[in-house]
């Protein structure tokens, strides 16, 4: 397989980050967790349930009912790239600009050994890529953290965002999103040796997820008051529990067992308290992708490439994948 030229970009943020056209080949062992002391902003919970003006837009956020957020734009037929159409513009670039999680293992990962980017998530564009192209290493990668998603997109810095995104009705007012490709909700993971069973367990310890992220709303308004410690990256988190700087991590149980997977001396607790459809975000300027994104997604279903795709990176049983919505 022909890889593309590894390059370094500089985000908004300023880190610098990879990208690379590349294809999709075996799955590889866990990738380490980061190195080194990440520096976490923490979100201190008072005496009110959350005690940030940023914990309290995120929590507004997940909260917001207002609309059907599994609901997305109807395909216009089978993926097909026509004349003046968004599609077009990106054949005639070359690639497809795509910015994804470089530390997610199972959904977004960058493996140095192989170098490329690899998990469920980067199965999703592969296909779009090759609806696009013929080819589905035609990916330019962009690593961004969650903070980064809709900006990225908004921006127009990326053409489409695969990274573990959860739809909600306030992200749905900045981006659009596709139908619903994968279903999970959210958990808490411990060191193995941790006396917690639940998020119930936690007040007024410290618990990570990543800023910009439901999860961090979701840890602000528990109602045993944790206090939420926000990280750029998963990765970041699990270093934190390591190394004692915190007690707990809380995300989508997807994410948690890629971090169970990477250190062995942690464990899940506790049930699903909330649910979480995950979608790939496109800007609102391009509603043609967004139908032909959905139509690949719809290809992917009914060929059994999603339930392959699941296998591979989740593992069994395969459920059945999310039944598309239309508005």
């Amino acid at each position: 397989m022909s890889l593309g030229v590894i390059r370094l970009i500089a985000l908004a943020s300023g880190t610098l980050a990879l990208s690379m056209a590349a294809g999709c080949t075996a799955a590889v062992p866990p990738p380490p967790a980061a190195v080194g002391r990440a520096t976490p902003v923490p979100y201190q919970v008072g005496a009110a349930a959350i005690g940030s003006a940023d914990a309290r837009k995120l929590a507004a956020s997940a909260a917001d009912t207002s609309c059907d957020p599994t609901a997305s734009l109807r395909p216009a037929g089978p993926p097909r790239v026509s004349p003046g159409s968004f599609m077009a513009k990106i054949r005639a670039r070359g690639y497809l600009v795509a910015g994804v999680d470089p530390g997610t293992y199972h959904f977004g990962f960058f493996d140095p050994s192989r170098g490329q980017f690899e998990g469920f998530d980067i199965d999703m564009l592969h296909a779009i890529a090759r609806a696009i192209f013929g080819d589905p290493s035609k990916i330019e990668f962009k690593s961004i953290t969650d903070a980064q998603r809709i900006s990225a997109v908004r921006s127009g810095s990326v053409d489409i965002v695969a990274h573990t995104m959860i739809i909600t009705c306030a992200r749905l007012r900045q981006v659009d999103f596709s139908t619903v490709y994968f279903d999970t909700g959210q958990r808490v993971l411990v060191a193995k040796n941790s006396p917690a069973k639940s998020i119930a367990d936690l007040g007024g310890q410290k618990v990570c997820a990543t800023k910009g992220s439901i999860s961090l709303a979701n840890v602000a308004v528990a109602p045993s008051h944790p206090i939420p410690v926000a990280a750029p990256y998963w990765t970041d988190c699990l270093v934190l529990l390591q190394q004692g700087d915190v007690a707990a991590i809380s995300t989508d149980a997807a994410i948690l067992i890629g971090l169970t997977a990477q250190d062995p001396e942690t464990k899940l607790v506790g049930p699903q308290f909330t649910n979480d459809p995950y979608g790939l975000a496109i800007s609102k300027r391009h509603p043609d992708f967004v139908r032909f994104v959905n139509a690949v997604l719809a290809k992917m279903r009914a060929n059994g490439q999603w339930a392959a795709s699941y296998a591979r990176w989740i593992g069994a049983p395969v459920p059945a994948p999310p039944r598309a919505r239309y508005r």
